[in-house]
């Protein structure tokens, strides 16, 4: 079965994913009954990480040990550290599975790690703040790519806000197409809204086993 490969470091902003990996993992609204994207860690190395919430992740695989014709998406979270030189092949890593037209899903201090790498340079994009953008990736040439919007999916490339975890799930889920179109509009809607009538059509849009 094919996974979901998600990219872990120090001070890795925990919820910023949350959302999404939950969904990936455990397949529960997808449009296939009994169909998942089981979620892998990836590290720089094999050696245990620490979550900005405290976790410790030890991950199944290191960076180089990562094809893409092996994943169905690489998912880059937020943190501290994206600016140590250890995680570049992670952002190297980001450009082969464009390459391959893998879908790569980027949220918060990720995002500034793949400009800095010249992966936003040709793509619409999103950010936290598109000066904060161009400070912290001198080299970034993609300003006039940049759009103010919680999330931003530009073909293989989906990028969001920190503050935006919620769009986030919801950008990646749809670029995946794993849930029927009424069950991720049901899905967003009870998490944004808290309206139960939302869980409703939720439970009715996800098909059931045969």
């Amino acid at each position: 079965m094919t996974n979901a490969h998600l990219y872990v470091l120090d001070t890795m902003a925990d919820w910023e994913v949350g959302h999404l990996i939950a969904e990936l993992n455990t397949g529960r609204f997808f449009a296939e009954p009994g169909t998942a994207l089981p979620v892998r860690t990836v590290g720089a190395t094999r050696a245990p990480i620490r979550t900005m919430g405290g976790l410790t992740i030890v991950p199944d695989l290191a960076i180089d040990e990562l094809a893409p014709q092996e994943s169905a998406l690489l998912i880059l979270p937020g943190s501290e550290i994206w600016d140590a030189q250890e995680h570049a092949p992670a952002a190297a890593k980001a450009a082969e599975f464009l390459a391959a037209g893998v879908p790569v899903a980027a949220i918060c201090g990720a995002t500034v790690a793949l400009a800095a790498a010249g992966l936003l340079d040709t793509r619409i994009h999103t950010s936290n703040d598109p000066n904060a953008l161009a400070a912290l990736a001198p080299n970034y040439l993609g300003a006039h790519l940049y759009r103010n919007e919680p999330a931003v999916v530009d073909g293989d490339l989906i990028t969001a806000s920190g503050v935006a975890p919620l769009e986030f799930a919801r950008a990646v889920l749809s670029r995946l197409g794993v849930l029927s179109q009424p069950a991720l509009d049901a899905w967003y809607g009870l998490f944004s809204t808290h309206e139960p009538h939302h869980f409703h059509a939720l439970m009715a849009a996800v098909p059931q086993p045969a």
